[in-house]
C-alpha cells in the first residue's frame, strides 16, 4: 500500500495565488495517487499565518469543494518558520511523509516526484536544491550566495542554495519535534536530525503573483537569526579580537616607553583619538553581538508556546468535514 504524502504550504497574504496553487498542487497529488505511487488519504496543507487578505476564506472555500485541501489557522502571524513548523507538526500525526514548499510557485512542483522516488528508495529527508540563479539579478544572486557562505562560515550548517522545499519522513518530523528551541532557523536545524539524506535540483521559476516576503532586510535579519540561534562563532571571534587588541596595546605600551626612554616625544592625538573610538566601537559592537545570545536565553527560558493554532480543517473519519 502506498504511503500518506502531506504538502504543507504556509501561507502569508497570498490570496492572489493560492487559487492557481491549489489547482497545480491538486493535479500533482492526482497524478501520483494515479500512479500509485501515493495513498488517496494525501493531502494540501495550508497554514495561514495570521494573513491580514481573504486568504483563510480562499482556503476555507478549497476545503469545502474538494477533500483534498486542508487548513490550518494560526491564532496570530508568527513569521514563516514558525507558521511551517505550525503545518509539519499538525500533519507528523497524519502522513508517512511530508512536503514543505512555499506559496508563490517558485518551487518546481514537478521535482516532487524525485523526492517521492528517494524516499522510497530509504532516505529520510530529501532536499531541493537549486540547480542556478541565472535568473537571478546580480544583485540577487551575490546576497543570496553571500548568505550561505556567512552561514557556513559563522559555524550554522546549511544546505548550499536550498530553502524550506523538502521533503522529511515520519521519522525525520519525529525527529524534528524534539528541537525545542524558541528561536527557530530550520535550515539548520533540519540537517542536524542526521538519518540518511538525499537532494533533488530544481530550476527555480518566477513567482507567479504578489510580491516577495524577503526583502535584503529581512535577509539580513534572518541570517543574523540563524547564526545566533546555531552557532557562538561570533562570541569566540570577539574573544580572539579582544585578544588581539590585547597584544597590539602591550606592543603599543613598549614602544611608548622606548620612545620616552630614547627622549623623543610622543604626538600622534590625532592616532590616540582614533585609536579610542575604534576601540570604543568594537565595544559596542561586541556588546549587541552578546546582547543577542543573552535575548535568545531570555526568551528560551521563557517557555513560550512557538505557535497557537485557532482551527484545522479537515476530513474526519466518516467523510464529513471538520
Amino acid at each position: 500500500m502506498a504511503d500518506i504524502l502531506y504538502i504543507v504550504v504556509p501561507c502569508y497574504n497570498e490570496e492572489a495565488v493560492l487559487p492557481e496553487t491549489a489547482r497545480r498542487l491538486r493535479a500533482k497529488l492526482e497524478s501520483l495517487t494515479a500512479s500509485e505511487k501515493i495513498s488517496e488519504k494525501s493531502r494540501v496543507l495550508f497554514v495561514n499565518d495570521g494573513s491580514r487578505d481573504s486568504t483563510w476564506s480562499i482556503i476555507e472555500k478549497l476545503h469545502g469543494e474538494c477533500p483534498l485541501f486542508s487548513g490550518v489557522n494560526l491564532s496570530r502571524n508568527r513569521g514563516h518558520q514558525n507558521a511551517l513548523l505550525a503545518g509539519l507538526m499538525t500533519a507528523k500525526e497524519r502522513c508517512d511523509m511530508a512536503i514543505s514548499m512555499d506559496a508563490d510557485l517558485q518551487d518546481d512542483i514537478d521535482a516532487v516526484d524525485a523526492m517521492v522516488e528517494q524516499y522510497y528508495g530509504g532516505c529520510d529527508i530529501v532536499y531541493g536544491v537549486r540547480s542556478s540563479r541565472q535568473k537571478d539579478t546580480f544583485f540577487k544572486r551575490f546576497t543570496a550566495e553571500a548568505f550561505y557562505r556567512l552561514m557556513n562560515f559563522m559555524g550554522a550548517e546549511t544546505v548550499f542554495n536550498h530553502a524550506d522545499y523538502r521533503l522529511m519522513s515520519r521519522r525525520a518530523l519525529e525527529g524534528l519535534a524534539q528541537f525545542k528551541e524558541v528561536n527557530l532557523f530550520l535550515r539548520g536545524i533540519v540537517p542536524m536530525i542526521g538519518y540518511t539524506t538525499g537532494a533533488v535540483a530544481y530550476e527555480r521559476g518566477e513567482r507567479f503573483a504578489g510580491e516577495s516576503k524577503y526583502p535584503l532586510k529581512k535577509m539580513l535579519s534572518f541570517a543574523m537569526e540563524g547564526v545566533t540561534s546555531l552557532s557562538t562563532k561570533p562570541i569566540r571571534y570577539i574573544t580572539i579580537l579582544g585578544f588581539l587588541i590585547f597584544l597590539v596595546s602591550i606592543l603599543m605600551l613598549i614602544y611608548s616607553v622606548v620612545r620616552w626612554a630614547t627622549g623623543d616625544t610622543i604626538i600622534g592625538w590625532a592616532s590616540v583619538i582614533c585609536s579610542v573610538w575604534a576601540i570604543g566601537g568594537l565595544i559596542l559592537l561586541s556588546l549587541g553581538v552578546i546582547g543577542e545570545y543573552i535575548g535568545k536565553i531570555y526568551l528560551e527560558t521563557k517557555g513560550r508556546p512557538r505557535f497557537l493554532i485557532r482551527e484545522v480543517l479537515e476530513d474526519t473519519d466518516d467523510g464529513e468535514a471538520d
